[in-house]
């Protein structure tokens, strides 16, 4: 009768290959799984004391997924407040009216965003100038600094939603769709509301868009290298009035920063 060493032994031998029949190449590697968050191991929460508790990896994925919902640019996602600098706007000749224009229009992006975390409800900002006077980058450092404390934006380029609706027109696509979600996004930016083809049918869709946000006190914060004279003859007078009605403008006038940061760029990798 084989002993109770050899039946387990035996057992064991069903189990698991002879170790001594395998080669180092043959033997089984097995690997460790690779977790994308080492905290928790991709559950989405961990575990103190019984009690469980979302884990940070959780907010990280929900940022990302905001910014993906907002339509931001990758190039725009590192815009900030504080890295909005002032000493673009000063002139040659040292005179300072420009540089104070751009200050109180950086004054109020930064008002913005603290009486938005108080009201959700009312005026919003209307950036006009010339190209590469700073606008764009100030309205998308406003949605990433609001998107960082949770809140909801969407980033309307204004040629790209036009083009979504010309599209929208000739397909199966829902134009309302693409309108609803613009209409009704807590806080909505257009940016370079320019000298665009309109057609009366499209100047109709933005003022469906501007008429409702304002009826609603949604703020818009807008972009456009036009003057009030010139946006009232291209989108008419009836959206112009209410784009002036819902937001407080300021006027960012210099030489075109994209131009000056690349000669910059340029004159340190000579």
């Amino acid at each position: 009768m084989a002993s109770l060493k050899e039946i387990l032994d035996g057992n064991n031998l069903l189990k698991r290959p002879d170790k001594q029949n395998i080669s180092p190449e043959q033997s089984p590697v097995r690997e460790e799984k690779v977790y994308l968050c080492s905290f928790c191991q991709d559950r989405g929460i961990i575990l103190e004391n019984d009690v469980a508790h979302p884990c940070v990896c959780m907010q990280q994925k929900k940022l990302v997924n905001q910014f993906r919902t907002a339509r931001m640019a990758k190039a725009l996602l590192t815009c900030r407040l504080d890295n909005f600098s002032l000493n673009y706007y000063l002139s040659a000749d040292g005179n300072k009216t420009d540089q104070e224009s751009a200050r109180r229009a950086l004054e109020a992006a930064r008002n913005f965003i603290s009486k938005y975390s108080e009201n959700p409800y009312g005026s919003g900002l209307l950036f006009t100038g010339p190209v590469g006077a700073g606008k764009t980058y100030l309205a998308a450092a406003i949605a990433n600094e609001l998107m960082l404390i949770d809140y909801q934006v969407l980033f309307l380029v204004v040629p790209d939603l036009l083009d979504e609706l010309r599209a929208s027109y000739k397909s199966e696509v829902n134009e309302l769709d693409l309108l609803d979600a613009a209409r009704t996004i807590p806080v909505l930016i257009l940016d370079d509301l320019g000298a665009h083809n309109y057609t009366e049918w499209t100047r109709n869709r933005i003022y469906s868009i501007i008429n409702y946000r304002m009826n609603e006190m949604l703020p818009t914060i807008i972009t456009s290298n036009l003057t009030i004279d010139e946006m009232e003859n291209y989108l008419g007078s009836r959206t112009t009035s209410r784009l002036v009605q819902m937001s407080r403008i300021f006027r960012l006038k210099t030489e075109d920063i994209r131009l000056r940061k690349y000669q910059e760029r340029e004159l340190r990798n000579p």
